[in-house]
């Protein structure tokens, strides 16, 4: 497996994958899939921000390269105060799960938003049955820190929003020792 920078010719793979997930997931709420166009601008945004935005490739069963997962981390909140705090998305293939994408993924996000100075990263888990994504933060150190009971409609049933939390480097024991994002006032 190997973790790297998004490019554009990953565009299609990483918007099949979200497609899937919206179409046959709860771990997002959105109910209509994005655009190509749509995907590329909202990668865009954490990109512009110096932020990783990342697929992991695996050898596919034709024996070519094919992207099993992508993640990025994005701002928390557009809000200067905000500024050293950011939050994950990961999402994994379907035929790729459980593999260790997943945590291969995580692990380089967590990696490179310490790099720059981040302090905390919050991971905002559509579905409180969604318990890969739990797991997998669980096992990377984030710890449980509130939910939103019933916070979305989809598939027909009310979904709750489960928020868990790692602090990087540091974390809150020491003032911030980098500008930190430039995300607003």
């Amino acid at each position: 497996m190997i973790v790297r920078p998004f490019a554009e010719a990953d565009l299609a793979a990483v918007t099949a994958i979200y497609a899937d997930s919206v179409l046959n997931g709860t771990g997002t709420f959105e109910l209509d899939v994005p655009s190509a166009d749509e995907m590329r601008t909202r990668l865009a945004a954490p990109a512009a921000l110096g932020l990783p935005v990342l697929v992991a490739e695996v050898d596919g069963p034709d024996g070519l390269r094919q992207v099993a997962g992508y993640a990025y981390a994005a701002p928390y909140r557009l809000r200067a105060a905000y500024r050293f705090m950011v939050e994950d998305s990961i999402y994994v293939a379907r035929a790729c799960r459980g593999r260790g994408v997943g945590k291969a993924l995580l692990d380089a996000l967590l990696e490179t938003c310490t790099t720059l100075g981040m302090r905390q990263v919050v991971a905002v888990i559509g579905d409180s049955a969604n318990a890969g994504s739990i797991a997998l933060h669980e096992a990377s150190g984030f710890v449980h820190v509130g939910a939103f009971r019933d916070a979305g409609w989809k598939f027909d049933g009310w979904r709750d929003v489960v928020f868990m939390q790692k602090a990087l480097g540091p974390g809150g024991a020491t003032p911030p020792d980098a500008a930190g994002l430039d995300c607003g006032r």
